[in-house]
């Protein structure tokens, strides 16, 4: 059996004002993954994709499996067997009996990157399989087509922060910057259990954009101060300075309107736990949370989350590749 595995992802600052040119940080969670393993197949049978957990374009909600030449055009799982078997040298026509078997325990559409998690997994387990291992940049760049179905035109900082897990500086149009992180530090993520439409909320900040286009150009001016002085933070090494940046960063979110009664709950939980910051992560509306916390504090911290309501408490650690 061959493997292939992949974290989710959060955003650490500047949400919403990425879409206006200015800048925002993600970094791995390595405390959910998506895993595909591959094994050989009855001879014949072509290849067969076995979904544990995750729904499909015209499929329920998981625990179905279904062959690779009868999935629809749409279904990303097939964009993503075709581009592997593509980048191994096989072509369509010669398909391989195989049995791909795909989970993953990254909450799905709650802006954790569970579908450029699961697509680079399968990329990754396709690629050990034929023995042509992948890197970090040829997997973000099949990724990214594959996100195309997801997101139409995404930003491309979910297939980089998942391919190469590690912290990125992303500015709409330019390069994405690696960030090598000067000092490790912890995050407790907390789910709000609130479905946030991700298309929806963003909408709304561009219709009060387009009615008070001056003063929502200087939000997004102050979350990019914020968002610049985290990164030198992080590349410094004075990760304790994060905290403060992100109440700062939170409290620019809600002059957005993007927060809700959920993560403000949350939040203050977080912070009045011994938490050295916390904003929401996403969208906003629901979703996730964050918090910065030192390390003898994560379990007061998931604790007090917990007891404040949280549907799913988790953490990371948030460090360099060569220091995993």
């Amino acid at each position: 059996m061959w493997e292939g595995k992949a974290p989710g992802k959060v955003i650490l600052f500047g949400e919403h004002a990425v879409v206006y040119g200015r800048p925002a940080i993600a970094v791995p969670v390595n405390g959910v993954e998506a895993r595909v393993t591959v094994r050989p197949g009855r001879r014949g049978s072509g290849i067969w994709l076995e979904c544990c957990n995750l729904p499909a374009v015209g499929q329920g909600n998981g625990g179905y499996h279904y062959p690779f030449r009868e999935a629809p055009a749409g279904d990303p799982l097939r964009v993503a067997v075709l581009l592997g078997l593509t980048y191994v040298g096989i072509a369509p026509s010669q398909e391989p009996d195989l049995v791909l078997t795909i989970s993953s325990t990254i909450p799905i559409a709650r802006g954790l990157g569970s579908g450029a998690a699961v697509t680079t997994a399968l990329l990754r387990a396709l690629a050990t399989y034929f023995n042509r291992p992948l890197s970090a940049e040829e997997t973000s760049q099949l990724v990214y087509e594959v996100e195309k179905l997801f997101h139409g035109t995404p930003s491309g900082i979910d297939n980089t922060v998942i391919a190469y897990q590690q912290p990125v500086y992303f500015v709409r149009g330019e390069p994405v910057e690696l960030l090598q992180v000067g000092a490790p530090f912890h995050l407790v993520i907390a789910d709000t259990g609130v479905t946030s439409a991700t298309r929806q909320v963003v909408g709304e900040v561009r219709q009060r954009w387009q009615v008070e286009r001056t003063r929502y150009e200087g939000l997004f001016d102050a979350i990019a101060v914020v968002v610049r002085a985290a990164r030198a933070a992080i590349l410094n090494g004075e990760w304790r300075a994060l905290g403060p940046l992100m109440n700062e960063n939170q409290a620019l979110l809600e002059e957005l309107d993007v927060s809700s009664p959920e993560l403000d709950r949350l939040l203050t939980a977080a912070r009045s736990a011994g938490a050295l910051g916390a904003k929401l992560s996403g969208a906003g509306r629901g979703g996730f949370m964050i918090a910065l916390v030192e390390e003898h504090n994560i379990a007061p911290v998931t604790e007090a989350l917990q007891r404040a309501g949280a549907a799913q408490v988790l953490s990371t650690y948030v460090t360099s590749p060569a220091e995993t």
